[in-house]
């Protein structure tokens, strides 16, 4: 095939990746799969192999075999195996982005792409906060909580808060001849898609999107000491303004999110907790995958089993009937019990810890955007959605595959 082609064929693929998300589960799948299917045909094509031995290559099929080896030892081997057998098209979608990614003008055409589909999801959130739904009409059943295009999902927080930091690093990456005078309007960017996080309510990814700011710009070297504490100045300044002009906000982060975690850690008493984890449903949650774990200490009972294991007929009167425990290290815990928490906590910090050094050496801002949301993504204690749900696999796995494909020394293809 004529290699113009190819090119525009792969590219209309990947820069339909963030709207294909937002349209559903089912489109995002298919053309994912198409990616990774189309890919396979490439390499299959080009003979060549040797990335095979790179040790980040290596890293990610030890994480397929465990998850295989995981379905095995489930308490529901057919359950489990759906979703696992699954992830391996993850670990394509990695190789096909550092094929293609490792090429500029290819990212900054499907990036700028990302970026008005950012934006315009972003708008679409002011609008709803202000006159109750979407541009087309979505939100009215949903009450205060924000769906945006997502119709009957509150998540369009988590995903601008998985893709904004690709976008502002992108912005830093695109030319830094022009950065000092630009500077202040990606940094108004930042705020802006910030605020749209925070309008939709969703306190554990408004938490992340702070923190992930924080981060990147205190290791922006295009910002002085001044100017990064006059811009997170800002953002607190913005938060909090929020917080007091809206009873929705007022009561998302106070009530119901700061004031149970607050009581818990001022009181050793376990009656107290036990009393917040009748009132918090959260704290119900972490309480009900602790037990999971406690039942099943050594292997866990199995990845997408916990739903299982809660919701069976002789259950623990602690346990609580959810499809996880809303938490990343719990889900950890008891799904894969001590021994795959480890593994999978070895193989993940492995694959984002290894480039720290290098990503902070380069100046790339693309990759610190990756970075920052791939480690804000761990922070302890902070509800989470499922890991291994397709929607959050896809946008973890986004960020990790841009953060190594964009980078000299981290591309898998590059020392092949």
């Amino acid at each position: 095939m004529n290699s113009k082609i190819l090119n525009s064929y792969f590219l209309i693929l990947f820069s339909f990746i963030p709207a294909s998300i937002i349209i559903g589960p089912a489109i995002s799948l298919f053309n994912i799969l198409l990616i990774d299917i189309s890919f396979i045909f490439l390499i299959l094509s080009k003979k060549n192999f040797k990335f095979l031995s790179n040790k980040t290559v290596k890293l990610i099929i030890l994480l397929c075999l465990y998850l295989i080896f995981n379905s095995i030892i489930a308490k529901d081997f057919s359950m489990s195996a759906l979703r696992n057998l699954g992830f391996i098209r993850f670990g394509i979608f990695f190789l096909a982005f550092n094929y293609f990614f490792y090429n500029k003008d290819f990212v900054n055409r499907v990036l700028i792409i990302w970026a008005f589909t950012l934006f315009f999801l972003s708008l679409d959130t002011y609008i709803e906060s202000i006159s109750g739904t979407n541009i087309i009409g979505y939100g009215e059943a949903y009450g205060a909580r924000i769906v945006s295009f997502f119709k009957d999902e509150p998540i369009v927080g988590g995903y601008i808060n998985g893709f904004y930091l690709i976008i502002i690093g992108f912005l830093f990456y695109l030319n830094n001849k022009i950065l000092n005078n630009y500077k202040y309007i990606i940094l108004i960017f930042t705020i802006f898609f910030i605020i749209a996080i925070i309008l939709t309510g969703e306190r554990s990814n408004s938490i992340k999107a702070i923190l992930g700011f924080f981060l990147f710009y205190f290791l922006n070297d295009h910002f002085k000491f001044k100017e990064k504490i006059l811009s997170v100045l800002l953002l607190v300044l913005v938060f909090i303004f929020l917080l007091n002009a809206s009873n929705f906000l007022k009561l998302r982060y106070g009530s119901q999110f700061f004031k149970p975690i607050i009581s818990i850690f001022q009181s050793n008493n376990e009656i107290i907790i036990e009393k917040e984890a009748n009132k918090n449903l959260y704290i119900a949650l972490y309480q009900s995958g602790f037990e999971v774990f406690k039942k099943y200490k050594i292997l866990g009972v199995g990845n997408k089993n916990y739903r299982l294991e809660t919701c069976s007929n002789e259950k623990n009167p602690k346990y609580l009937c959810s499809t996880h425990p809303h938490q990343l290290y719990f889900e950890f815990l008891a799904e894969h019990g001590i021994v795959g928490a480890l593994i999978l906590i070895f193989i993940l910090s492995s694959l984002i810890l290894s480039k720290i050094k290098i990503i902070f050496s380069s100046k790339n801002y693309l990759q610190l955007g990756c970075l920052t949301f791939l480690l804000t993504s761990f922070i302890p204690l902070l509800p989470s959605g499922a890991f291994f749900a397709d929607y959050n696999l896809t946008i973890f796995w986004i960020n990790l595959s841009i953060m190594y494909a964009v980078g000299n020394k981290t591309n898998v293809f590059r020392f092949n």
